[in-house]
């Protein structure tokens, strides 16, 4: 890995002190206003694959589908989320890096961190579609239901056209006015972008108009709990169950996926 962490963002975004639980659908903030920082309760606790590099996770229909990365080692699976074990895996060649992943109607698509090849798979028993092609990184992958929204390590998230992966526009992420890079993996959570920010243990509200981060969300905590020796294994794994309003974290080589709640 050659990804540089930037130690500084963590003393910007995360206060020393642990603030009180705030609401999680903040309100758009001025430029130069301070987010909120929210502190989420963990709901339940579920088995998670520790030998798994996730890269990207969501939640498709009535199932959890992760993406995990390394070459050599990448997969898309659907995983049983009581057991966390992989029910149906589909292998992603063995030269290429796995990386984020997104629904597109009955479709999955993943992508590769250098490749700049996105991978299509039928969501249902993930046999393969074919492929893409996209310029730039692959980090992290979300959809709004019109776009694929794609993260690559800078501040900039780029929107793609979700058959073409054509190129329909970029926003620049900021906090305070600053941009802020680094942003991995994506989930798209009731018109709000939630975004791990590698190496740091804390997931980012984005406002998808303006770029501005509107909330912080604070996982030093579960973080601690894992207890991570590994520096590669980072916080990095979002996915939404819009139907049971869920919402699950997890990280790379974490034993636990955690579902959390963030107070009303």
């Amino acid at each position: 890995m050659t990804r540089r962490p930037v130690p500084a963002l963590l003393a910007l975004l995360l206060p020393l002190a642990a603030p009180a639980p705030a609401a999680p659908q903040a309100a758009p903030v001025a430029t130069d206003a301070r987010p909120p920082v929210v502190v989420p309760t963990v709901v339940a606790r579920f088995p998670h694959d520790r030998d798994a590099f996730t890269e990207g996770l969501i939640w498709h229909g009535a199932a959890l589908y992760e993406s995990v990365g390394l070459e050599g080692r990448s997969d898309v699976r659907r995983v049983e989320l009581a057991t966390g074990k992989a029910v149906t895996r589909a292998v992603i060649p063995p030269a290429q890096f796995g990386e984020g992943l997104a629904a597109w109607k009955d479709q999955l698509v993943s992508l590769t961190w250098h490749d700049g090849i996105a991978h299509r798979w039928a969501a249902a028993t993930l046999r393969p579609l074919g492929t893409a092609r996209y310029s730039g990184e692959g980090w992290g992958l979300t959809s709004d239901r019109t776009a694929l929204i794609r993260s690559d390590g800078s501040a900039n998230l780029t929107f793609h056209d979700p058959v073409t992966l054509a190129v329909k526009r970029t926003l620049k992420v900021t906090y305070m006015g600053q941009p802020v890079d680094q942003l991995n993996e994506l989930e798209w959570v009731d018109g709000t972008i939630l975004a791990n920010v590698w190496h740091q243990p804390m997931i980012v509200r984005i406002d998808p108009a303006s770029g501005r981060i509107t909330q912080v969300i604070d996982l030093r905590a579960i973080v601690a709990e894992v207890g991570a020796r590994d520096p590669e294994a980072v916080a990095n794994g979002i996915a939404w169950d819009a139907a049971k309003r869920r919402l699950f974290v997890t990280g790379k080589r974490w034993p636990t996926l955690f579902e959390i709640r963030l107070a009303r």
